[in-house]
């Protein structure tokens, strides 16, 4: 079994550390929505009741109307954490993976564990006739790398003439739609894509995803997953919350982000890349710097494999903002 994937979270384990209350710190080190949406009313029955077909379908319909999937009707999932540990049976046994690094640990790890030769590639062009399936996350995690439609659907386009899939992980589009290749996926027969729900909405907590593909793929994904594997409030506050109003959420969003920007660039940490729901900033003292926020109980990434990297999510409001630049300004350079 291959060692555990270190990801953003771990408040317990910090807080367990350097001491405090894990409500009390400040949780920087996931690219969630710090500013959750209202939730709208979920039906008593929701809770009650086993999450009958129907409530499957608004949910999926509420999906394809807002991924704008066109023919095919996204599926939902418990997290799409969930679809990646799925993703090796989908493989040609035999054949080799690429995954386009750096990037989200869990993929390479799902398919080395299964028994698979994982090439870590720089870039799409890397990727050839020898990987069965390949990996690209755009906007990509942790350096906001973007590959345009196009790029990615001539990737496609030679996958499939080598009988290979492409997976396109968009757990991080929510905030810019065009990158999506959510309305080409009915002519692209190999392609999956994954979306997040909770990271735009701030409801990670919700283990929510969805993925799109043709029928055939969904229909196995689905029958893997088993019956029930996404609870009825889930499925409930989909359908509510993908029909909504947006554009609040992303005009917040926005402006959270240009405040953990002014806080950044005033104490001379300046990004190397990011989205709009976090910013990767590199400096030869990170190490000392995130202990040092640890000690003001402030979480933010670090990284094994970059030393020199830490990556900053969003704050809540100006308060937090002032918080984590006043502990900024206190370390000593």
């Amino acid at each position: 079994m291959s060692a555990p994937i270190v990801h953003g979270g771990g408040i317990t384990a910090a807080a367990a550390a350097f001491g405090g209350r894990p409500e009390d710190w400040l949780d920087l080190s996931t690219g969630i929505n710090p500013c959750p949406v209202t939730l709208p009313e979920i039906p008593a029955w929701a809770w009650h009741r086993l999450p009958d077909r129907h409530l499957v379908d608004a949910a999926r319909l509420a999906a394809r109307d807002h991924y704008g999937s066109g023919t095919i009707l996204p599926l939902p999932v418990p997290g799409t954490q969930s679809a990646i540990q799925l993703l090796p049976r989908l493989a040609v046994s035999g054949r080799r993976i690429a995954v386009v690094a750096p990037t989200y640990g869990e993929y390479a790890r799902a398919f080395a564990s299964a028994g698979f030769a994982v090439d870590a590639v720089g870039d799409i062009a890397a990727i050839g006739a020898e990987h069965c399936l390949a990996v690209v996350v755009n906007p990509n995690n942790p350096d906001g790398r973007t590959w345009p439609a196009e790029a990615l659907v001539a990737l496609h386009d030679s996958m499939k003439a080598v009988g290979g899939l492409l997976v396109v992980d968009e757990a991080f589009g929510g905030t810019d739609p065009a990158l999506g290749l959510a309305a080409r996926a009915h002519a692209l027969s190999n392609l999956v894509v994954f979306r997040s729900f909770g990271k735009f909405f701030g409801l990670a907590g919700l283990r929510l995803g969805f993925v799109i593909a043709g029928d055939d793929i969904l229909g196995r994904l689905e029958e893997w997953l088993g019956p029930w594997a996404v609870s009825g409030p889930a499925l409930s506050l989909a359908a509510s919350l993908l029909r909504s109003d947006l554009s609040a959420v992303r005009r917040h969003i926005d402006e959270r982000n240009a405040g953990l920007q002014a806080v950044l660039t005033g104490v001379g940490l300046g990004s190397i890349g990011g989205t709009a729901l976090f910013t990767l900033v590199a400096d030869a003292r990170a190490s000392d710097i995130y202990t040092h926020l640890c000690r003001h109980h402030i979480l933010v990434r670090k990284f094994d494999y970059a030393p020199d990297w830490l990556r900053f999510g969003l704050t809540p409001g100006p308060a937090a903002d002032r918080r984590l630049g006043e502990a900024l300004q206190r370390f000593e350079r």
